[in-house]
């Protein structure tokens, strides 16, 4: 007979494991020595049942939830529940395993429940190195995943014994700046810790069935919310398209491209004309793709029904083998995480222009905006400086949008400057709005910024890894695109315009302008 829980425990019980969630994320950022995490919060913590279906998250990124609703789904088809016990904390950032690109590790702690496996803690951290051919890993000419960095699959780091110092010594062997990355490692431990600790305590107070029955009704109301979300649109077959600047074969734009179809409480995404897979580190993985379509319908049609496993029931996503979404293990992938996701987004978005215009924004500054400055620290240990940018949001039918934000799939903070001239070799000498970049319209998009740094020795290197700088940010219903990203490099006298895809060494005196792109206008002005 099933197990009947009345609706007030539901909601103890649901509220329980969120906080559980958030809390995870706390404890990442107030004990992990790299900025950042600590700073900027480029981090997510989410719980999922025993098969791997997710049961909570944290107020974290979305691109990484999304990716955590698949990632012990297939950690569980390499390590069988018979191998798991308590203590064991296991790493891995293999794109393939459930997961988009390679800084971004993800630390697994099987949990038991009166003696049987229960639930999974997951924390995603991104490690500002994980080797690979340049400092911060993202290395703009590569062609292949080995380049990128070290390629964890499930290795298990802690056992209820403590650190495997074998495996962890050998890991943090082929990174750059050890220290720093251990202490990150241990924060993802204690993390992890943190939510078994929450569990044990929510088992003893209402025993392992309760909460089993309790996490079934959850999901069945989460899938009933969405079906009436989804049905509340109008039935109908959309398309869209986005496009990244110039990753393409002799540097064409590469085209993201969706087909909706909205059927009653049904809606499948179908990306299967979207463009090759191409040379460089712009691909993803299809774990990927799914994020973009489950932030992009909860944010269009349902924002607050709680995200879990029966939320996404609903949903088809299909993408097409040897694609950009789809491009296959060896391909790159660094940059597509937080490039071609976006573009996913915003061809979604524009799709569902003619079905739904007054629930959209226009364009946005849909891009990390992505700086990684290598070098020696202030205290002379190696190490990398990776900053995101906001830029404008898009406007929308009843306000403008607001400047200087973090749009759609990313969520991180900036980095104070105080804690960047503390810490680096690095000068800010300005942070300021940079007037007038929104697109113009009845409603006007948001401005983006200007963030200058000062280069204070010699050694150093930037990496650039950002969109937006040749396919502006688009207006809805008649508004002007926003102005386009700009990043200039200021070496004496001369200046040059850097790609958004690029790593060079740096000089003692050279200043890097990083001017972001403004929102989208919406409506006629």
């Amino acid at each position: 007979m099933k197990n009947v829980v009345d609706p007030f425990t539901v909601e103890v019980i649901r509220h329980a494991l969120t906080a559980a969630a958030e809390e995870m994320s706390f404890v990442v950022m107030r004990s992990a020595r790299s900025p950042l995490l600590r700073e900027a919060g480029d981090l997510s913590s989410a719980l999922t049942d025993h098969k791997g279906d997710l049961i909570a998250q944290g107020r974290d990124i979305p691109i990484h939830l999304g990716v955590l609703s698949f990632t012990v789904k297939k950690f569980l088809e390499h390590v069988p529940p018979e191998r798991l016990r308590p203590g064991d904390v296991w790493f891995l950032n293999l794109p393939e395993v459930g997961g988009n690109h390679l800084p971004d590790v993800k630390a697994i702690r099987p949990i038991f429940l009166e003696e049987r496996l229960f639930a999974f803690a997951v924390s995603l951290a991104h490690w500002g190195d994980i080797g690979g051919a340049w400092a911060g890993s993202y290395f703009a000419a590569a062609t292949e995943c080995w380049q990128e960095g070290v390629r964890i699959p499930p290795l298990r780091l802690f056992t209820a014994q403590g650190p495997d110092r074998e495996k962890l010594d050998f890991l943090l062997a082929n990174l750059r700046g050890p220290a720093e990355r251990e202490g990150d490692i241990l924060a993802q431990m204690a993390a992890t810790r943190t939510a078994e600790a929450r569990l044990h305590r929510l088992g003893q107070e209402h025993g392992a069935a309760t909460i089993r029955a309790a996490l079934d009704r959850l999901d069945d109301l989460s899938e009933a919310q969405m079906r009436e979300a989804i049905a509340d649109l109008p039935d109908g077959t959309y398309y869209g398209e986005d496009f990244l600047d110039d990753d393409g074969p002799d540097g064409q734009p590469v085209g993201i491209r969706v087909r909706i179809d909205i059927a009653g409480d049904r809606a499948r995404f179908d990306f299967s004309s979207t463009d090759d897979a191409v040379a460089g580190p712009l691909n993803t993985t299809p774990f990927v793709a799914i994020a973009a379509v489950y932030y992009a319908i909860k944010a269009v049609a349902g924002p607050d029904i709680q995200p879990n496993g029966g939320c996404y029931r609903p949903l088809e996503i299909v993408t097409r083998p040897g694609s950009i979404l789809e491009p296959g293990f060896d391909k790159p992938v660094v940059g597509g995480n937080h490039e071609t996701s976006q573009r996913a987004v915003d061809a979604i978005m524009k799709a569902l222009e003619p079905a739904v215009p007054e629930r959209l924004t226009a364009g946005g500054s849909t891009t990390a905006g992505l700086l990684i400055f290598g070098g020696r620290r202030r205290d002379g240990t190696m190490g990398t400086f990776y900053e995101t940018h906001g830029g404008g949001e898009g406007a929308r039918i009843d306000r403008d949008g607001v400047p200087v934000v973090r749009v759609h799939l990313t969520s991180t903070m900036n980095t104070p400057a105080e804690i960047v001239e503390a810490e680096y070799m690095i000068g800010v000498e300005e942070q300021r709005l940079r007037r007038g970049s929104g697109g113009i319209g009845r409603h006007r998009g948001g401005d983006g910024m200007i963030r200058t740094y000062h280069v204070l020795a010699d050694g150093m290197t930037l990496t650039t890894m950002f969109e937006r700088r040749v396919v502006p940010p688009y207006g809805l219903q008649g508004g002007a695109a926003g102005a386009p990203f700009r990043v200039t490099l200021h070496r004496g006298d001369t200046r040059r315009e850097l790609r958004g895809k690029e790593n060079l060494p740096l000089r003692l005196g050279d200043r890097v302008v990083m001017e972001t792109s403004g929102g989208g206008g919406y409506g006629r002005p």
